[in-house]
Parts: C-alpha cells; sequence; structure tokens
C-alpha cells in the first residue's frame, strides 16, 4: 500500500555545509526520494553553501555522486535523478565572513518558502543567524533547522539559544533530532492516543516498568575526539531517549498541535527525580577481536568518557508513581537495537494447574532495526496434551503491514524536512524543553565527575557491563535480550 503524498508549497532549501557528510548521506538523499515521489512542487529550489570553492555543476556532480552511494532503489530511475539534479544551486560561502553573501541573497526568492539548514558545528549557528539578517536574505516567515549537539550542558544551551532568538522568533526555529521522525515513534503516540485498548492501561496500576534501549554496533571510530568530549550521556541520553522517554510518558494533549504535544512533554521532563548514584552504571567498551578499545578509538589513553550508560529513572507524578524507567545506550554492542519495551504487570493468580511460568504482556516499539510492534500475548500451544501455554508476539512491521515492494519506509530526515516545509514543529524539540533536559543532566553529569568515577569495562560484543545487568536483576528483573 503505497503512502499518500501531501503536497507542500514552493520553497527555497538552503543548506549551510551542503557539501558536508550529513548532507551528503542523509539529507541530499532523503530530499531526492521526496522529489522521486512527486512531494517536491514545481519551481522548489535547494542550495548548497559551504567553503568549498565549487559551481553549479561542480556541485551537481557531488550530490549525483552522493545519492549513487548512499541513495535508495530511486537512484536506478536516471531521468528523474537528471530532472531533480536541475533544481539544485550552489555558492561558496564564509560563516564568519562577508564572502558568498550577496551571491546568496540573490538566489534566494522571497515569494516562497524559505528554510535555511543549518547542517554545520554549533558554533556557526549565530553567525548564520546574524548574516542571514544583516544581508536582508531571511524574513519574518524564515525558518531554520538547526542540528544537536544543542549546547554541552545548560549554561552553552541557553547561549546557543539566545544566539537563534537575537534574530528569529522560537516558532521559526527547528531543532531537528531524527529519532522523532521515525515512523515507529509517531506511531507510539497513534497507538496510545488513537486505541482504547491501550491508553486505559498506560499508568502505574498495570504497567511494571518501561525499558528504552538504544544499541550500537559501531565504535566512536572518527568521532573520537568530539564523542570524548561528550560521551554517552551527552551524545544520546539528554537528547535520544529523553525524546522517547517524553513520548511514552506524557500526558494525552488537547489536539495533535505542535505547542501541545511540546508543553506535556516538558511537564515530563520536569517531573523528572535526580538519579541515585547507585542507579547509573557509565561503561566503556574494551578492546576485542573486531576492533580496538575506546581508549585507542578516542587516541585517549587516560580517558574516564562513558561509551555506555544505563541508569534507573523515575518520574514524579500521579501516572507513574512507583513505575521505574530504565534508560540503556552504548556502543560496540551485541546489537544494533533501538526498542522501547512496556513491560506490563502480571496476572494476580493463574486458573492454569501446573502453569509456574511468569507470563508477561510486553509491547515492543522497535525503531530499528525493521521498525514495527509487537505485543506478547499468552496462548495455549497447540496440540493435544493439555493446556500448555506459551508466549507469542503479535507481529506488525511497517514495511511490511503499510509498504509495498516498491517502497520503503521513509527515512526521519526527509519527513522532517518536509515537516519544516510546511511549518509543522510538532516533532522538533522547542528551546525550554532543551534546556530543561539540560537542567536535569547537569547534575547527574557533575556528580560522576566529582567523585572521579570510572567508567567499567566491557567486552565489545557484549551487552554491557555487568553491573548494568544487576541493576534489574536485583530487582528481579532483566534487560530485554540484544539479539545479535
Amino acid at each position: 500500500m503505497a503512502s499518500r503524498v501531501i503536497p507542500v508549497d514552493p520553497f527555497d532549501l538552503v543548506i549551510f555545509g551542503g557539501t558536508g557528510d550529513l548532507a551528503r548521506r542523509k539529507i541530499l538523499p532523503g530530499l531526492f526520494r521526496r522529489y522521486s515521489s512527486g512531494q517536491m512542487p514545481e519551481g522548489a529550489r535547494i542550495i548548497g553553501a559551504a567553503r568549498s570553492d565549487l559551481d553549479r555543476a561542480g556541485y551537481q556532480q557531488l550530490v549525483n555522486e552522493s545519492i549513487a552511494e548512499f541513495g535508495g532503489a530511486e537512484k536506478s530511475d536516471t531521468a528523474m535523478l537528471a530532472k531533480f539534479l536541475e533544481t539544485l544551486d550552489y555558492t561558496p560561502i564564509d560563516a564568519k565572513g562577508e564572502a558568498g553573501w550577496d551571491a546568496l541573497s540573490g538566489m534566494v526568492r522571497k515569494d516562497v518558502v524559505q528554510a535555511f539548514y543549518f547542517s554545520v558545528a554549533p558554533s556557526l549557528f549565530g553567525d548564520l543567524a546574524q548574516r542571514l539578517h544583516a544581508h536582508k536574505i531571511a524574513t519574518d516567515q524564515s525558518r531554520i533547522v538547526v542540528e544537536k549537539p544543542f549546547g554541552r550542558d545548560l549554561k552553552s544551551a541557553k547561549a546557543l539559544n539566545k544566539s537563534l532568538r537575537d534574530h528569529f522568533d522560537e516558532s521559526q526555529v527547528y531543532r531537528i533530532d531524527h529519532y522523532l521522525g521515525k515512523e515507529t515513534v509517531q506511531n507510539l503516540m497513534a497507538v496510545r492516543f488513537g486505541n482504547v485498548l491501550f491508553e486505559p492501561l498506560w499508568n502505574n496500576h498495570y504497567v511494571d516498568h518501561i525499558q528504552i534501549t538504544v544499541a550500537e554496533t559501531v565504535g566512536v571510530g572518527g568521532r573520537g575526539a568530539y564523542y570524548d568530549r561528550a560521551g554517552a550521556m551527552r551524545d544520546m541520553v539528554q537528547n535520544h531517549l529523553m525524546q522517547l522517554l517524553c513520548l511514552i510518558a506524557m500526558e494525552p494533549p488537547g489536539q495533535f498541535g505542535a505547542d501541545e504535544v511540546r508543553d506535556e512533554k516538558l511537564k515530563v521532563i520536569r517531573a523528572l527525580q535526580g538519579v541515585d548514584p547507585h542507579h547509573i552504571v557509565r561503561g566503556q567498551y574494551d578492546a576485542g577481536p573486531n576492533g580496538a578499545s575506546y581508549r585507542e578509538d578516542a587516541e585517549n589513553p587516560r580517558s574516564f568518557t562513558e561509551s555506555f550508560i544505563a541508569m534507573k529513572v523515575h518520574i514524579n507524578n500521579w501516572r507513574w508513581a512507583g513505575v521505574p524507567f530504565y534508560l540503556r545506550t552504548g556502543k560496540r554492542m551485541k546489537s544494533r537495537t533501538s526498542e522501547i519495551a512496556v513491560v506490563f504487570k502480571d496476572l494476580g493468580h493463574s486458573i492454569f494447574e501446573g502453569d509456574e511460568k511468569r507470563h508477561r504482556n510486553i509491547l515492543s516499539i522497535r525503531l530499528q532495526p525493521n521498525e514495527g510492534m509487537d505485543l506478547q500475548v499468552t496462548i495455549k500451544e497447540p496440540g493435544p496434551g493439555g493446556m500448555r501455554l506459551v508466549d507469542v508476539p503479535l507481529d506488525m512491521t511497517f514495511a511490511e503491514a503499510l509498504g509495498d515492494s516498491d517502497h520503503e519506509v521513509t527515512d526521519a530526515y526527509e519527513r522532517l524536512i518536509m515537516d519544516v516545509i510546511r511549518g509543522n514543529q510538532t516533532l522538533f524539540m522547542r528551546g525550554d524543553e532543551v534546556e530543561a533536559a539540560w537542567a536535569w543532566t547537569d547534575p547527574l553529569i557533575n556528580g560522576w565527575e566529582g567523585r572521579n568515577d570510572v567508567p567499567k569495562l566491557y567486552d565489545a560484543g557484549s551487552s554491557g557491563p555487568e553491573d548494568a545487568l544487576m541493576l534489574l536483576h536485583r530487582e528481579g528483573r532483566k534487560w530485554r535480550e540484544l539479539k545479535g
């Protein structure tokens, strides 16, 4: 079943950092997929802006090569690709100087939707915002997209917010977190708020605990210098896992609008309790048969930066009082898995004689790989010999249930970019959300730095440090298995 295409207005999208890795791997191939699906209107234009000394033809060639390397099945349509390349333009630009800005001003139209994607280091956000206004390129209706990391603590996040608000209204700023563009994340809201089956059970009367896992098989690799300054807490927990936590825990908004949804997410962050140091496990991957240790990858033999973190979190409100949320993320893990698991409570009593196994309903929401959901239910095992109970999943993999053989599940970046063009901020972080998340995160980081905590080593390709397993085991629970 092909998805219904919702048209957008004509637009100019300027990609600062248009020759960079993110643009080449995600943004430009994603835009070509939207073009191939008919979602980019006639007259839409994409303008690359970066330090590289290219002309329009040179940029078209670069994008052609990027799509050949990172595009999907649609890249084989050479006629469509040729038409897409004609939508491209380019200007060399100096983010901190004056070179290129007059040329860009002559390219960007005032009578269409304007969007400016800051695919650059956060240190350049303020410079770009200032020059867009100084050269009268941006208008009161322009939209800017900014990538993480949005600060490394509360102080720097406030400074970044100010640098943008000096030139743009909050309604014009789109802070992108690609996790929020995943099909499964949006379906989480549909499942919760669109089905009478789940919402009545979504509370501490029926939910035993919730697990949120984002595990990667790769190490820090070429990002060692950045990652050693950030660590798993800043790189993953403060943004990706925090956003997933908010969506799973928030109250139903009055309507499905941008500010209504973000108001409820903000309430969750502000209701988070501080975390007991005994309920935080930091880890660092060791060398293994298939790769170097974290310290070797980061080129810092004395690094105490965590590549893994697990923690037990509580939300101080009526709905979730007493329900633990277990967060876990790490690199060089057993498998690449992103999952939210809602583990419901045991039955109070089993009527089946001889059935001593614990049977639990578990709603598993998979973000990657194979986006989808399954609900573990208990049924009778087929065949004679009495009432033997087994747990089986009711599985819905989106690519199979909602797609067809000719279409892939839409990538998060392409969905979010189209939301920017439509002016829909629902799946983007608001400034006060970002600051509230750092206000909760900073004391945790300051705490272990003040205690000189050393991360626990764990074997590459494992499920993390033994201490993380004990975080649940000592309470009679266990992590969901990472399937290799």
